[in-house]
């Protein structure tokens, strides 16, 4: 990871995705709390979270889009249009305001998969292909490290102080990101406009999806683990409270340990990408979460603790393997509509899981159901072990030693009369 940092451009990228990243980690639970807040009803700030996951059906359309424009400029542009689309939020009072967060919150989930295509063909344009695995697992390392302070510290401001606050300092690291960004100078050519017909190439990023058979067995495994993934969601809380006997506060403590294991699946996701390939780091990310979920139907601490530091894990790991797929599997011209659509074939049953589980739990023993996403996801981890050979590893690197250095033209007489002297 310290190579691709040594690279200027990389490092001004990676400043302003920490920006972005923690303007958008502060936001996501308090949204919802504010909703929460203003109206009493747990429903109407869950439905704050269905709000940002909608979007998600525009993903196509958000991919042309970005796919007609050079990668710099857009994502400056898209980061400040994020700063000003919260703007709204200075007005909220009461509870007849809460249209506005839903509003906001619709649009907010909208730029989240915009920064999300283009941040793809960014890094894609900076950095060499060797290297890919390095960057995205930099920043799923930040991204794993600010899920473990960003939302806490976002809905403690807005208790503390209130919600403008809050708006304040996530419209300033949208724009501190877009500021950084802007210093960039990448030499950029503007995408052929034929190539982009409408609607013709609307569903170019699916049919590539589709049609490439690492891409397709990534997302159809994935997608697979996905469907039973976000049970997890609200079985937790029943593993706190039936299980553990602890108090639901308890679930934070959690929640930080699997945040430390997302830090270390972050740091080695690279040199995972390297030993086994794109489709193998994504394998292994799956079926870790296969192992951790039946170890927490089984209610010991010391038990949830490993297999929530495993885990923690399992996220940098499919995400690296699958964002670097993605960009090394895709056309540089199709890379917005690609990255675009593999995030909404991933996060929308990931999405649909969360709301079955929350129903399910209320109807079945949690640790019936915590076995079954243990069963699903090792399966769905075989299934794309089985297939890592789609994308090999890199050969190492064989470096061919440089020329040495001429010796010094040596009389043989010397060399002679030194031999005999020795003798």
């Amino acid at each position: 990871m310290r190579t691709v940092l040594r690279r200027p451009d990389f490092r001004l990228l990676f400043v302003a995705v920490v920006a972005s990243m923690a303007a958008e980690s502060v936001l996501l639970l308090a949204l919802a709390v504010w909703v929460k807040d203003l109206t009493g009803s747990d429903g109407m700030a869950g439905a704050t979270i269905f709000a940002i996951i909608a979007p998600m059906t525009l993903a196509p359309l958000v991919g042309w889009v970005v796919d007609r424009y050079r990668r710099r400029p857009f994502f400056v542009a898209a980061n400040l249009g994020a700063a000003v689309l919260l703007s709204p939020l200075f007005v909220v009072r009461d509870r007849a305001d809460v249209r506005v967060i839903y509003v906001v919150a619709a649009l907010y989930g909208l730029s989240y998969i915009t920064l999300s295509a283009v941040l793809s063909g960014l890094i894609r344009h900076l950095v060499p292909s060797e290297l890919l695995a390095d960057a995205n697992g930099v920043l799923q390392t930040v991204r794993q490290g600010l899920r473990l302070v960003g939302p806490l510290a976002g809905a403690g401001v807005y208790a503390a102080v209130g919600g403008w606050l809050l708006v304040a300092i996530a419209m300033t690291g949208f724009v501190t990101a877009a500021a950084v960004v802007g210093l960039l100078r990448a030499t950029e050519t503007a995408p052929s406009g034929p190539s982009l017909r409408w609607p013709a190439e609307l569903g170019a990023g699916l049919r590539h999806l589709a049609g490439e058979p690492a891409l397709r067995r990534a997302l159809l495994g994935y997608g697979l683990g996905s469907l039973v993934m976000g049970f997890t969601e609200s079985l937790i809380f029943a593993y706190v409270d039936q299980g553990l006997r602890r108090d639901v506060a308890f679930v934070g403590v959690l929640v930080t340990v699997q945040g430390i294991g997302g830090l270390a699946g972050g740091l080695l996701s690279a040199t995972v990408v390297r030993r086994v390939g794109e489709v193998g780091t994504l394998a292994a990310g799956v079926t870790f979460f296969g192992p951790a979920a039946l170890a927490l139907a089984y209610p010991r601490l010391w038990l949830g603790v490993l297999a929530l530091l495993l885990a923690g894990m399992s996220l940098p790991l499919t995400m690296v393997g699958l964002n670097t797929l993605v960009q090394r599997r895709t056309p540089p011209g199709l890379l917005g509509r690609v990255a675009a659509a593999s995030e909404a074939l991933v996060s929308g049953p990931q999405a649909l899981s969360i709301g079955v589980g929350a129903l399910l739990v209320g109807v079945f023993d949690y640790r019936l159901l915590f076995a079954l996403v243990g069963v699903v996801t090792t399966v769905a981890g075989g299934y794309l072990w089985y297939g890592r050979r789609l994308t090999p590893p890199p050969r190492p690197v064989v470096r061919v030693p440089g020329p040495r250095r001429p010796l010094a033209a040596v009389d043989p007489d010397v060399v002679a009369g030194t031999r005999r002297h020795a003798r």
